[in-house]
């Protein structure tokens, strides 16, 4: 890249914490509910990352505000015994503070389930900015998340790096030119979000380390 690294944007679902049992356990739970024997979990993958609007009204727009209410209580009964955090996550997240790094969350998650996530990681005072679906009207792949949590953090575009787990974070940090990084521990496998080209691939997270040393990895 060239330029040095002054902020890390992280995805939260998938990319810090291991959500995704959780996600597809109640997907699967409310559409049974609704559309008996319809949704496997290879069905249920393509909806890791998009807002659950954009689920819901792709399958039913009818039910959508009850399918989001389903959803939502499900996954907040069942959120802490089914969520973890990928190998490494709290540790290295200590390190790249030590390394005076900005950091931020930018998710397409609602603040309040979003923070009781960041309660299970043992990050106390790690994250400078925290954007979630309350501080935005557009989610990610557009922009706006991203250019807020810079705007926050006083750091311009080209010292910024998007980590995630989706095509959502990909294209939206390119959308808001920032240098993007996807993590192979995705769901949906490494070669899936290679297809988006980002800038770097992270084979653990420890990999930022080097990267925001200015080091290649």
């Amino acid at each position: 890249m060239g330029k040095s690294i002054q902020a890390l944007l992280f995805d939260f679902d998938g990319t810090l914490l291991d959500t995704n049992e959780l996600i597809i356990q109640t997907f699967q739970t409310v559409l049974n509910e609704h559309y008996p024997g319809k949704y496997e979990r290879v069905d249920i993958l393509p909806f890791l990352g998009p807002t659950l609007v954009e689920i819901f009204n792709a399958i039913d727009p009818a039910k959508t505000d009850q399918l989001i209410k389903e959803y939502r209580e499900w996954n907040s009964m069942r959120h802490d015994e089914l969520v973890s955090e990928f190998d490494g996550v709290s540790e290295t997240l200590k390190l790249l503070k030590a390394t005076g790094v900005k950091m931020a969350i930018v998710s397409t998650k609602k603040n309040d389930i979003l923070l009781r996530g960041i309660d299970v990681l043992d990050v106390d005072g790690i994250f400078d900015v925290i954007v979630g679906m309350d501080d935005v009207v557009h989610a990610k792949p557009h922009p706006e998340p991203i250019l807020l949590a810079l705007k926050k953090l006083g750091v311009e575009k080209e010292h910024a790096l998007m980590i995630g787990d989706n095509s959502h974070d990909i294209e939206g940090g390119q959308n808001a030119g920032v240098a993007t990084a996807g993590v192979a521990w995705s769901a949906k496998g490494e070669a899936f979000l290679q297809s988006f080209n980002p800038d770097y691939m992270l084979h653990h997270i420890s990999d930022l380390l080097p990267l925001v040393r200015g080091e290649e990895i």
